[in-house]
């Protein structure tokens, strides 16, 4: 996955820092100089533009989206495959459903808007005035539903793979689903991978290698939730947002000297180095809280001496 190492901070919007990745120029200057339609490369560059304002909107549903459920946003970054939204919404089916589905949903709100620009246009005889301008119209129309309907395929990790995933949350838990929504993943990959090579297409080769490279990151992932689900849990001790006991053993690595110790049996040091931690991190929802907030109450019984 795409990160800021290697990218170029664009500007900050709605708190959110946009970066763009330094291949994403190397994509650009490739798409605009291949051969098309239009009378120049002029009209060529603002099409790639254009995808690159669908895509950024795209990214943008899922942040806000992300922060009505409560969810921490970071940053956004685009390359050549698309863009990457970090954002880590709350672990529950319909928190991390809602932070998925609202990039689509962009994409099904902007389809209206630009049927309904070419069907003015072609009303309005600009087709015939303004042959380049139409075009891109038209294109841009196209791209931003080809975007929807290759989004919403059920290949993990796209957000149609997400998506189900977070539905199949709801039966059968969080690591079956994220390993479920990987094996399907791996059936997508193998048909896109046969229609690379129908088409002759190295970009959609690169994008079947990237998303085989993903599904096998979420089926290593999602065997250790189900190892970690099967560990015994500490009493005394709950997270404070999804309220799950934390694990015994130790989980937590230190990031100072690298080892491995349990935080909750030495309240946030670690034992080899000595580093004390300010914030204790959930494996189960990922948020991170001081150590003291992660602690029970015992509960008062009648008649205790107080």
């Amino acid at each position: 996955m795409p990160t800021k190492k290697g990218s170029i901070r664009l500007f900050r919007l709605a708190g959110v820092d946009v970066y763009v990745h330094w291949a994403w120029f190397l994509a650009f200057i490739y798409f605009t100089s291949r051969p098309h339609e239009y009378t120049n490369y002029g009209w060529n560059a603002l099409e790639v533009l254009a995808l690159f304002a669908i895509v950024l909107t795209h990214e943008f549903g899922h942040q806000l989206a992300c922060r009505q459920v409560g969810g921490q946003t970071q940053d956004i970054v685009l390359w050549p495959l698309g863009g990457v939204a970090y954002v880590n919404p709350p672990q529950r089916p319909g928190a991390q459903l809602w932070s998925i589905a609202a990039g689509p949903l962009v994409n099904v709100a902007l389809v209206p808007v630009f049927v309904g620009l070419v069907m003015h246009g072609r009303t309005a005889g600009w087709d015939s005035q303004l042959p380049n301008g139409f075009m891109l119209l038209t294109n841009i129309r196209d791209i931003n539903f080809i975007l929807l309907i290759f989004n919403l395929m059920p290949v993990y990790p796209l957000d149609g793979g997400q998506i189900l995933r977070s539905l199949l949350w709801f039966i059968f838990g969080r690591a079956n689903s994220l390993m479920a929504a990987s094996i399907i993943g791996f059936i997508g990959v193998a048909g896109l991978i046969l229609l690379a090579i129908y088409a002759g297409s190295v970009w959609l080769g690169i994008m079947a290698a990237f998303i085989l490279i993903s599904c096998w990151g979420g089926l290593k992932q999602a065997r250790v939730l189900a190892r970690v689900a099967k560990i015994p849990r500490r009493p005394g001790f709950a997270c404070p947002a999804c309220k799950n006991g934390p694990p015994l053993g130790t989980l937590w690595r230190c990031g100072k000297c690298g080892n491995n110790f349990d935080t909750f049996a030495t309240l946030g040091a670690c034992p080899q180095c000595g580093t004390q931690f300010s914030l204790t991190q959930c494996l189960d929802c990922g948020a991170r809280f001081p150590i003291i907030e992660w602690k029970v109450p015992l509960p008062v019984h009648e008649g205790d001496n107080r």
